[in-house]
């Protein structure tokens, strides 16, 4: 761990939590990852150390994942402020994820964090993993003239399916989500079934390249249907009825290629619609947004892209190390909460005695911008 003894246990000046740097850590799932953010969203490092241990498991084991967040995080913790040119006393705050997600990585990501905060008497931010995600397209030069409240976000990921209504900071209204699958899972479950590595989703989106998807018909659930819940179990399936005929002999590759694709397309399919209905139900966005690492996936990009040219609406996405887990999003979460705070008056937060939780409602964000609770 970074020990810091001029300042050892000194308290920072209230106002240094949004007017120095802020070191984040995320750690919710396989990823562990450091970032330093000036107060203006300037990123000084980022750092990221993908697992590869789980590969021979076709998914994340949280106990692997766990162990090796905890081997890992002292060093990247040293390795971010060197490449920030930073010594830990420069330091305004800490923030680290803690919740949702795997609760063995979100203690020990929390817990480096809190001990870092401890040391060098400065607050701990405890932030949450998807409202991280939700403000990434506020990020200074994501989006021209920066993202504006109200917008639209559609969260699609490994773990999670959700349209949210990102109505200011701390202010979110879930609009549907998935009933079954979240796209990433069905991603990884449909790349296993053609015999391709884990993640599944840059393997399916490499190898639909090749494909035709005209002969592999599937179907679209829920597509059509009203609100903007997603499923796609039901296209999961469908998916190894179609490959049910090959059973043990070898999948020629123009067959996988062509399943590959017509998989993909169907979930561009069923995300447009379902986002089609999302937009119907909040006709102030000013924006559309897709974050999360199935945001990376290029067909699903587009189709996006011309359903918010439709509605005459901007779309953003971040770069694509940005939509996977990431410490940046995780610092600017924080930064924009501190300034949400700060701009009403309240004292900077500091939530050392909050527990990591695998489960964090989003509407529970907005009781941190309560003045009557202060």
């Amino acid at each position: 761990m970074i020990m810091s003894s001029p300042s050892l246990g000194a308290p920072a000046p209230a106002e240094s939590a949004v007017q120095a740097p802020i070191l984040a850590i995320e750690s919710s799932c396989d990823d562990t990852a450091c970032a330093i953010l000036t107060p203006d969203g300037t990123i000084l490092a980022e750092t990221v150390l993908s697992q590869s241990g789980h590969i021979p498991f076709g998914g994340v084991v949280p106990e692997i994942a766990a162990r090796a967040h905890l081997a890992a995080l002292p060093g990247l913790v040293r390795q971010t402020l060197d490449v920030a040119s930073l010594p830990a006393e420069a330091l305004g705050a800490v923030a680290a994820s803690t919740g949702p997600g795997l609760i063995g990585g979100l203690i020990v990501g929390a817990g480096v964090g809190k001990g870092l905060a401890v040391a060098l008497g400065r607050p701990f931010i405890a932030v949450n993993h998807i409202e991280a995600h939700a403000l990434t397209a506020r990020l200074p030069g994501l989006v021209p003239g920066g993202a504006q409240f109200p917008y639209l976000l559609l969260l699609v990921s490994g773990g999670h399916c959700q349209c949210i209504a990102v109505e200011g900071v701390g202010h979110y209204r879930k609009l549907g989500g998935t009933i079954d699958d979240a796209a990433g899972e069905a991603f990884d479950k449909v790349a296993k079934m053609l015999g391709l590595g884990w993640p599944g989703g840059p393997a399916v989106e490499a190898l639909a390249r090749e494909g035709d998807p005209a002969p592999w018909p599937l179907p679209r659930p829920l597509h059509g249907r009203p609100g903007c819940d997603f499923s796609f179990s039901g296209l999961k399936t469908a998916v190894a009825q179609k490959l049910a005929p090959y059973a043990m002999d070898a999948l020629p590759r123009p067959v996988a290629a062509g399943i590959a694709a017509s998989f993909q397309n169907a979930v561009a399919d069923i995300v447009g619609d379902r986002v089609a209905h999302a937009l119907d139900m909040m006709p102030d966005a000013t924006l559309l947004v897709a974050a999360g690492g199935v945001a990376a996936n290029g067909a699903l990009r587009a189709r996006l892209d011309t359903l918010a040219q439709t509605r005459g609406l901007p779309f953003a996405a971040p770069p694509l190390r940005l939509c996977t887990d990431n410490a940046v999003m995780v610092g600017w979460a924080a930064i924009e909460t501190l300034r949400a705070r700060h701009a009403l008056g309240l004292p900077p937060l500091d939530e050392l005695d909050l527990l990591p939780r695998p489960r964090w409602p989003l509407d529970q964000m907005a009781a941190r911008l309560d003045v009557t609770a202060a």
